[in-house]
């Protein structure tokens, strides 16, 4: 560390230091003082004693109240001067003096600064010894106290200049995380529009070719009619639902032609495209599921529609599935069995998701093989 760094690390402990124990850099003021007045405690001890219980615990005060503990200075300043006892009063008049150009208003330094002229003058040419050098006496009374206030001023254009810096340090941390959001937001809106021009492009070619299908099918009697007609209800669908995430990612939520969150109701409507899929799905249900949240009923409609597309993916052509919801003292459960082969030793991203989306209302997720084919067992919380 360089002379300069050591420097300002010091300067900074020690403004820290007494930030935290004022009294101790107050004590290492009045203790010299204390010290300079024994001669005069000693020659007259009761004047001097009062004196010096009077000033000390103004040398305290000036910190909170800088200029009334001036003027008690000064006060006995006075006094002490037509009593001709010097208990440091005129020390402790400039570190006051340094005070209130430090920490008080201008109009009390002017003030302050006028009563310290006006008392110095008095005590040099009405109370002090008669002496050639009055002059040069005055002239360095003078020196002295235009020091203790440029001082002052010095320490609160200091003190000012610090609380600037670490206002503006503040201000440009704010700026800095509005950028960083800023930029968060542009790139979520540019990843929408990408997504939504390459997914969405091919999603509604599937639909246009899976509707035209359907049509053509329809007119020649074919039995293909009807799962061409289920991709392309399906191809809207997965339309719909990336058009409500992409208005997510845009910050669009009241955007008034998203869809709404899909519910248990809407199982109505995926259950078919799965089976038109090729997997056979019975699908059975019992007490209030009406009277769930939505939120909970979005849990319930995702964890199907990914147990549903794990097994669609995993259990094999001649695999079947069964899906049971039960709703029962403020708990609902979802259960999800197949017969197919299983799934992979690895976790995937539907298992996950659907651990993330229990966790949220207090839930447990139970997965692995059962029997000869494989089943999810998933208990969320209705929350009160």
């Amino acid at each position: 560390m360089s002379t300069q760094g050591w420097l300002v690390d010091r300067q900074a402990r020690l403004r820290a230091f007494d930030r935290r124990r004022p009294w101790v850099m107050d004590t290492l003021v009045a203790v010299p003082i204390v010290l300079f007045s024994i001669p005069d405690l000693i020659e007259k001890p009761l004047s001097a004693a009062i004196a010096t219980l009077v000033l000390l615990p103004a040398l305290y005060w000036r910190r909170r109240y800088p200029f009334p503990a001036f003027l008690v200075t000064a006060a006995i300043e006075t006094v002490e001067a037509l009593l001709d006892v010097g208990v440091g009063a005129g020390v402790i008049l400039l570190v006051m003096l340094f005070g209130v150009a430090s920490r008080g208003s201008g109009r009390a330094l002017a003030w302050a600064s006028g009563i310290t002229l006006g008392l110095l003058t008095a005590q040099i040419y009405l109370f002090g010894p008669a002496t050639e050098n009055r002059t040069l006496t005055l002239f360095l009374a003078l020196g002295l106290t235009v020091a203790a206030i440029a001082s002052g001023v010095a320490v609160r254009t200091r003190r000012a200049y610090l609380v600037a810096l670490e206002d503006r340090a503040a201000r440009l941390e704010v700026e800095r995380d509005q950028r960083a959001r800023l930029a968060v937001a542009d790139e979520r809106a540019r990843v929408a529009r990408e997504m939504h021009d390459i997914v969405g492009h091919h999603v509604s070619v599937i639909v246009g070719l899976a509707d035209g299908g359907a049509a053509l099918a329809t007119s020649r009697g074919e039995q293909t009619a009807e799962p061409l007609r289920l991709i392309g209800n399906t191809g809207r669908q997965a339309l719909s639902e990336l058009r409500r995430v992409l208005g997510v990612l845009r910050e669009e939520d009241a955007d008034p032609h998203l869809t709404p969150q899909p519910g248990i109701d809407d199982l109505d409507r995926l259950l078919p495209s799965v089976r038109a899929a090729g997997l056979p799905v019975t699908y059975s249900t019992s007490g209030e599921l009406h009277t769930l949240g939505k939120g909970v009923q979005l849990a319930v409609y995702r964890i199907v529609q990914e147990a549903l597309t794990n097994t669609l993916k995993h259990a094999g052509r001649s695999a079947s599935a069964t899906v049971t919801l039960t709703a029962s003292d403020g708990e609902v459960r979802v259960r999800v069995r197949d017969n197919g082969r299983g799934a992979p030793a690895a976790p995937s991203h539907g298992l996950l998701g659907m651990r993330e989306r229990a966790a949220m209302y207090g839930g447990v997720v139970t997965a692995g093989p059962a029997g000869n084919g494989w089943l999810v067992d998933v208990v969320l919380k209705e929350p009160s």
